[in-house]
């Protein structure tokens, strides 16, 4: 990929590595630039990821960053598919898309997320999520499950790290009142939201059902915000999963988000809304 095209998100990432790489040799882009002889600027310009990147340059810049072969050649294989722009997978143990989304979780400030008909992944049980994604996904074995559902319930580790986003989660009442996994699981289930929403980071809305017409008719929303790269959209549903960074989408996603928000419930009545229905399951 030519440096003059805007950069795809696996090539974002790179861009992120080569920032922590030269740091954790204590090294800043003025060293890395006279090795290589080239501006600063340029170098600047590899790590923050606003543009694309060339498999040479990255390469001389992970020569003289010393960095281990094998690491070296995953980094190159991302700029090398750099093409790829949105991030699509259909079907599969636990794809590259997913772990994508997974990678861009951890390096993202703010999460926004709408669900229409569940409780949010980053804030499910693990009987909960187990249930979802056996019913969601019936060709896959229970070792795959088994897989999947340690996935989701390793990214909730994100809401606990100091330097870790925050999360701005959306439900449908509807998400709520439906008993997933039968009675008791969905008891637990909203026990669970109501411990999670205690914490600083985490804040939870409702849509009511008293709510004739709102932007998350059309579906679940996902959006992961960074500092210092553009913003992306997520999705991840039954076994289709991925980003996508074209600005247009991004945009109207955003738009939708901000609707949205003014349709559902303070924090405050959202939480007394999942405790009085949690109640009613006791």
């Amino acid at each position: 990929m030519t440096g003059g095209a805007r950069s795809s998100i696996r090539q974002r990432r790179v861009s992120s590595e080569l920032r922590r790489l030269r740091e954790a040799q204590g090294m800043t882009c003025e060293d890395v630039a006279t090795a290589l002889g080239c501006s600063i600027s340029k170098i600047s310009r590899m790590e923050t990821g606003v543009r694309g990147l060339n498999v040479d340059d990255v390469a001389a810049v992970l020569g003289v960053l010393h960095v281990p072969a094998r690491h070296r050649e995953e980094l190159l294989t991302l700029v090398r598919n750099g093409a790829q722009r949105n991030l699509v997978h259909i079907g599969g143990k636990l794809p590259d898309p997913l772990k994508d989304l997974i990678r861009a979780e951890n390096e993202a400030v703010a999460l926004y997320n709408y669900e229409s008909l569940l409780v949010p992944g980053l804030l499910q049980t693990g009987d909960y999520a187990r249930t979802v994604i056996r019913t969601g996904n019936p060709m896959l074995s229970e070792d795959e499950v088994d897989q999947r559902v340690t996935a989701r319930m390793s990214r909730q580790a994100l809401l606990s790290r100091y330097r870790g986003p925050t999360l701005s989660a959306i439900v449908d009442e509807m998400a709520l009142r439906r008993p997933v996994g039968g009675v008791g699981v969905m008891h637990g289930q909203l026990q669970h939201l109501l411990g999670m929403i205690e914490r600083p980071k985490v804040e939870l809305r409702v849509v009511p059902f008293a709510t004739e017409e709102h932007p998350g008719l059309g579906g679940p929303l996902m959006i992961l915000d960074f500092d210092d790269q553009p913003p992306l959209v997520g999705f991840e549903a039954r076994s289709i999963s991925g980003l996508l960074e074209e600005e247009p989408a991004v945009h109207r996603v955003k738009l939708a988000w901000r609707e949205l928000r003014t349709s559902a419930l303070s924090p405050e009545e959202s939480a007394r809304l999942v405790a009085e229905i949690a109640g009613e399951l006791t």
